[in-house]
């Protein structure tokens, strides 16, 4: 199918202006429809792609602004893929298992164009349609907090703005930068990620931009200290903005770093990675302590969230194909994970409305189909074997093993801290006997809570057990990475810490 990218990126924004005209109780539905289509597109992609090919696939290149090198250029790689496929998945799920009915058409609208600008940011090829996506992913994610939030919604979604809008400002600063250094260089403009890779910049023009691209990306993660916006927009989002918030919008900031910091910038990524580690480390252990300290269990899975992003930028950082590859399996493990955790949150507080686990207690009893699926998923998230959470981070350890073995045990220990906090809950809400009068008559999963789960649990489990079909795309567009920057490196020691892999199917990052 030609222009494949360009379906999956206006499909559901089309879909959302047609959806004005659509009657507000088949809203529901025509949602699910459109998000099942944009899905089911995206498998077709995955099964369309040259998994032996390490390059872009499907590009789509038309000028918009010749003169200044503005380009509609799109293309994806082992790298994006995998994120596409679970930005559309997740989408689909959070709205088959949606609660909300006021304003529900208006919702399904503005997930439908939040979707477009989730998958444009992972296709766009072009900085300044990259940066497009990107600021416009903020609109509908600030409405859905605002329009549906908690007591506290709008303080948390102009935070939440403020913190990413300033960071995206500054990110755009050395875009331009970036384009003028170019355009000195070559006497031709462009905006095209692919040209801006050609640039060997020196070290220290090399660190500044860095810095640029690094506050933009680290806001949007978010690494410590900017991390204070999250567990407010968490808290305060409806069950649906949380799961499209932690499984998809924070991948954004950690795929910006892989897109853009290391191929453009591999020696100040090289002088970056232990003050990054540095910061990686405190993010892990200290939002760890501080979920265990809450009382509310959404904000325990909010903290978590922030925890596990940390074990992903360890791996960004770690230099190696299995670090690197390993975070980007990660990416796509922390979004289905966190993402069944929320929407198990949201589960029980529609029945009982409060999320306060000292309401709870012997679950288990009253609900044992929503306890298994709790417990497969909590175990998931600390990282139990034979689940997709133990591949990942077992590859992030393993990769930055290699720079810091001391580090990396202080990182290791985060598992152990999860699994505190992650039983505790689960001891505390579910075993014993039911001390709440309310709790006795609460009702099982429904056959649409069930059917939103179940899929995730498979996913759990198959991913867990044989990771293969999604680790050798990504790992295939990582070895090229690391290749390409070693050959760029002008630095010894960043040649020395940049870890080429032995063979590489296919050297060009193009």
């Amino acid at each position: 199918m030609e222009n494949i990218l360009s379906i999956l990126v206006f499909f559901p924004a089309i879909a959302g202006l047609l959806g004005f005209v659509v009657d507000k109780d088949s809203a529901r539905a025509y949602g699910i429809t459109v998000a099942a289509i944009e899905f089911l597109l995206s498998v077709w992609l995955w099964f369309s792609f040259d998994t032996a090919n390490a390059g872009m696939q499907f590009v789509e290149l038309i000028p918009i602004i010749p003169d200044f090198g503005i380009s509609y250029y799109l293309g994806v790689d082992g790298i994006s893929l995998f994120i596409i496929l679970m930005a559309t998945l997740m989408t689909l799920i959070g709205m088959m298992s949606m609660s909300i009915t006021e304003n529900i058409k208006n919702m399904i609208i503005t997930l439908l164009f939040l979707e477009m600008t989730m998958v444009g940011v992972f296709v766009a090829l072009d900085a300044i349609i990259f940066y497009l996506f990107w600021e416009l992913s903020l609109v509908p994610m600030l409405y859905i907090i605002g329009a549906w939030g908690g007591p506290l919604r709008v303080y948390a979604a102009v935070k939440f703005f403020l913190y990413t809008f300033t960071g995206s400002l500054i990110m755009l600063v050395g875009m331009l930068f970036v384009a003028y250094v170019y355009h000195n260089l070559t006497g031709v403009w462009s905006f095209a990620i692919t040209d801006w890779y050609a640039l060997v910049l020196p070290v220290n023009y090399q660190l500044w931009l860095f810095a640029a691209f690094f506050v933009g990306f680290a806001i949007k993660v978010p690494m410590f200290p900017f991390h204070t916006w999250l567990p407010y927009a968490h808290g305060q989002a409806p069950t649906i903005g949380s799961v499209i918030l932690a499984a998809v919008l924070l991948k954004m900031g950690t795929y910006g770093f892989v897109r853009f910091s290391l191929p453009m910038f591999p020696d100040a990524s090289v002088l970056s990675i232990m003050p990054i580690a540095a910061l990686s480390i405190i993010m892990i252990i200290y939002t760890a302590m501080v979920a265990y300290a809450q009382k509310d269990m959404k904000q325990v899975i909010a903290y978590s969230s922030v925890s596990h992003m940390g074990i992903i930028m360890l791996g960004i950082f770690a230099m190696n194909a299995e670090g690197i590859s390993g975070s980007v399996f990660q990416m796509l493990s922390h979004g289905i994970v966190s993402g069944a955790l929320f929407m198990l949150v949201g589960v029980i507080y529609d029945r009982r409305h409060t999320k306060l686990m000292s309401e709870f207690g012997g679950l288990a009893s009253v609900m044992p189909k929503y306890a298994v699926i709790f417990g497969i998923m909590l175990m998931a998230s600390v990282g139990l074997p034979l689940t997709i959470g133990f591949v990942g981070e077992f590859l992030v350890l393993l990769g930055f093993y290699q720079v810091s073995p001391v580090l990396t045990v202080l990182a290791g220990t985060s598992i152990i801290i999860g699994a505190i906090y992650m039983l505790s809950v689960y001891k505390s809400s579910f075993f014993g006997p039911v001390t709440n009068e309310e709790n006795k008559s609460l009702k099982d999963l429904n056959s649409k809570e069930t059917w939103s789960l179940v899929p995730l649990v498979l996913i759990v489990v198959w991913l867990g057990v044989y990771p293969k079909p999604i680790l050798a795309p990504i790992d295939n567009s990582v070895k090229a990475m690391l290749t390409f920057m070693d050959e760029k490196a002008i630095t010894q020691e960043a040649k020395d810490m940049i870890k080429v892999p032995e063979s590489t199917n296919g050297r060009e990052v193009k």
